[in-house]
This record gives structure tokens, C-alpha cells and sequence, in this order.
């Protein structure tokens, strides 16, 4: 493909608002991780949190669109000047010419939970609650698409936790066919009970913190966040390029990794022969290594398959918290934050790397000048994502 220029990138996690927040806990090896403490919910586990969003207040203009999952977007869009990006990439093309392609897995499920829990005497929902711009998928992107002015084509993926990868792939086939000029791109994905209990029914929740790659690892944590970027068909000033994307389906089980790593395999092999690159010339991966003990065994397999075991890899999710939807965006602009500042954030939490484990993987945080990253993010039913960022030159 050709590439795409990435001129504006933001991200809200647990461990922080904004890139340089990010940046500086990475490299001092902090964790946004705590015991589980949302809604007083009675687990045994760690949970990424962001704190802010429920002090949040939408304008007026956007009140309908009033849940956890939009006040997070809210909040994640007023970091880093991402939204003046936007206006000046509007303005340069025109607000019909930029998309809005975002990703999550329960969007604004958690307002249904609590219409739920406020239902009348004859079992009917409260009169305040709107589905259509809360829980429904497609109302992240509405709610992005007015709050940032833009008219051009939206969606929303839902692929579970490949979804805010995949739609840099969405961008990029939009722009190739010259239907639009530049994308926001990203996800949003927040904490809800449905989650948090449905993790834990499938015996996926650690009850410590997560620790991706470690001989003892047994579970993950979950995360919330926000992350967005803004790809466009060329930049004065871009932060990083978008080189390659690669996507697959091995269909192999709905919650369960193929054990070789098949999809995965050809998500990073297709990623980088729409780059043009050879595995060689890939500096540092951004695994999307869970720390469930078939993921973490999967991925390793698959990534060894296609680089051996030299090039340097780590997972962030002992920062971050796994973010579900929002993983792939939230990954995405630690790859381009690698790329700009020649750092590769170690993966926290290991106490002994798994001895049956192969690739490269990163305990402590190097400095190296940086040319190009892949970033994997692998979810449910087997579809997989992964995306090449390349360093402006």
C-alpha cells in the first residue's frame, strides 16, 4: 500500500490521559493496573480504570448521546490537540471527505445494565433511556462524528479485541479508492458488569495483576480506554506512517486461539507484504500477549514462525490492562510513541519468563533508534490484525 501519513494520535488508559503521560509511566515502568474496584464489583482480580470518566459532562449538543463508553471518547478526544488536528484536516479537505472508522466490543452496554436495575413495576425500562445513542454500536462513531463536525462515512467494527486495529484497514481502503482523504480511526471500549462477570465465567480473569509471558501467568486483567488517530492521504508533519495492514479469520474457536497461531501467522505475513518489508527489517513488536497461557503460547509460536526469536517484543497490557475493543488503537499509538522517541517499553509484571516461550521478550525498557513496528492485536473467533508503522524520516 501507499503510506498513510498518521498526523495526530491520542490515548486515555488507566494509566493516564494523553501521550506524554503514557509515555513517561511507560518509561517509568508504572501500571495503571489496581484491584478490581468498579461498581463494587465482588471479583477476586485487577482492572485498568480510568477514573475521570464518570465526572465527565458532555455538552449540550451531544447530552443524548450520555454513557460511560461516549464520556471516555469525550474525554480521550480533548488530549494532545487531537481535536484541533481534526478541524484543520476538515478544513483542508472538507468535513465530507473525512470518515470516522472506530472500534469496540460492548460500546455502551453498561447503560442498559442500569436501566435495568431501574426498571418499573411493570418491568419497563426508564423513559431516559436511549438505546439508539447509548448501548448501540454505531453510537461511538455518531457521537465522534458530531462532536468533531465531520460528515463523511462511519462505522464501527466489532471483531472483540482486533477491533480498533482493523480499522486502520477500513482507512486505508477508503482513501486507496479515493473516497475519502483522511479517516479518524481508533476505539473506545469501558468498563461494564457484563464484561467483567463474562471474563470471569470463562475463568480468563487473573486474580493478580496480569503478567504477560511469565511461567506462571494465569489470566488477564481488563482495561478501558480511548485512543484515536488521524490518518490521512499525505501530511507536512506526520507523527509516524502507516505502512501495511494485515487481517485474517482462522475461524479456529470462539474464545480460544488456533494453538499454531495459523490467523496470526498470516495477519503479520500479509501486514508485511503490504508494506513491502521483510521481517528483518521490523525493530520491535507490540505483542498482543494477554497473559492467558494459550494466547501468550499462540502468538509466541506465530511470531517466531514468521521473525525467529531475535527481534524484540513485549507486551503492554501489565501497563494498560487488555482494553478489549480498544486495544488496537491504544497499541497502535504506543507504536507510533516507540517510533518517534526510540524506545521499546519492557513488559511488566514477569517474574520468570516461561521457559517454553521463544521470542525476544523485552523485562526492562530499551533505547535503540527505531524504523519500523508491527503491532498485533488478535481477538475472539480468530480475527486478527496486525499493522506496520514506519519513523518519519
Amino acid at each position: 500500500m501507499k503510506p498513510l501519513a498518521v498526523s495526530s494520535s491520542t490515548l486515555t488508559t488507566g494509566l493516564g490521559a494523553g501521550r506524554a503521560v503514557t509515555l513517561a509511566g511507560l518509561r517509568a515502568g508504572h501500571t495503571g493496573l489496581a484491584p478490581a474496584r468498579f461498581m463494587d464489583v465482588a471479583l477476586p482480580t485487577w482492572t485498568g480504570e480510568v477514573d475521570d470518566a464518570d465526572t465527565i459532562t458532555l455538552p449540550a449538543t451531544l447530552q443524548d448521546f450520555d454513557c460511560r463508553n461516549n464520556r471516555l471518547a469525550w474525554l480521550g478526544l480533548q488530549q494532545d490537540g487531537f481535536i484541533d488536528a481534526v478541524q484543520r484536516a476538515r478544513q483542508r479537505w472538507g468535513a465530507h471527505r473525512v470518515a470516522v472508522f472506530l472500534g469496540t466490543s460492548t460500546s455502551g452496554l453498561l447503560q442498559t445494565e442500569l436501566a435495568y436495575h431501574h426498571r418499573g413495576p411493570d418491568g419497563a425500562l426508564p423513559a431516559s433511556y436511549l438505546y439508539a445513542t447509548t448501548q448501540n454500536a454505531h453510537s461511538l462513531a455518531a457521537f465522534t462524528a458530531q462532536a468533531l463536525g465531520l460528515e463523511g462515512p462511519s462505522s464501527v467494527v466489532s471483531t472483540a479485541c482486533s477491533s480498533s486495529a482493523k480499522v486502520f484497514g477500513n482507512a486505508a481502503r477508503m482513501i486507496q479508492a479515493g473516497l475519502i482523504d483522511a479517516a479518524v480511526v481508533g476505539g473506545v471500549d469501558s468498563m461494564c458488569l457484563t464484561t467483567l462477570h463474562g471474563f470471569n465465567s470463562l475463568e480468563l480473569l487473573s486474580p493478580q495483576i496480569c503478567r504477560p509471558w511469565d511461567a506462571g501467568r494465569n489470566g488477564l486483567s481488563l482495561g478501558e480506554a480511548a485512543a484515536f488517530a488521524l490518518v490521512e492521504r499525505d501530511s507536512d508533519a506526520p507523527q509516524g506512517w502507516l505502512l501495511g495492514v494485515g487481517e485474517s479469520n482462522d475461524g479456529h474457536h470462539m474464545s480460544t486461539p488456533h494453538p499454531e497461531g495459523a490467523g496470526a501467522i498470516a495477519a503479520m505475513q500479509m501486514a508485511l507484504a503490504d508494506a513491502s518489508l521483510a521481517a528483518a527489517e521490523i525493530d520491535y513488536i507490540n505483542l498482543h500477549g494477554t497473559a492467558t497461557p494459550s494466547n501468550d503460547s499462540a502468538e509466541d509460536r506465530a511470531v517466531c514462525h514468521v521473525f525467529g526469536n531475535s527481534t524484540a517484543c513485549s507486551s503492554t497490557k501489565g501497563a494498560t490492562g487488555h482494553t478489549l475493543g480498544a486495544a488496537g488503537g491504544v497499541e497502535a499509538v504506543i507504536a507510533l510513541l516507540a517510533l518517534q522517541h526510540g524506545f521499546m517499553p519492557g513488559g511488566l509484571n514477569v517474574q520468570t519468563i516461561d521457559p517454553a516461550l521463544h521470542v525476544n521478550y523485552l523485562q526492562h525498557n530499551r533505547s535503540a533508534p527505531l524504523r519500523h513496528v508491527l503491532s498485533n492485536s488478535f481477538g475472539f473467533g480468530g480475527s486478527n490484525a496486525s499493522l506496520v508503522f514506519g519513523a518519519v524520516r
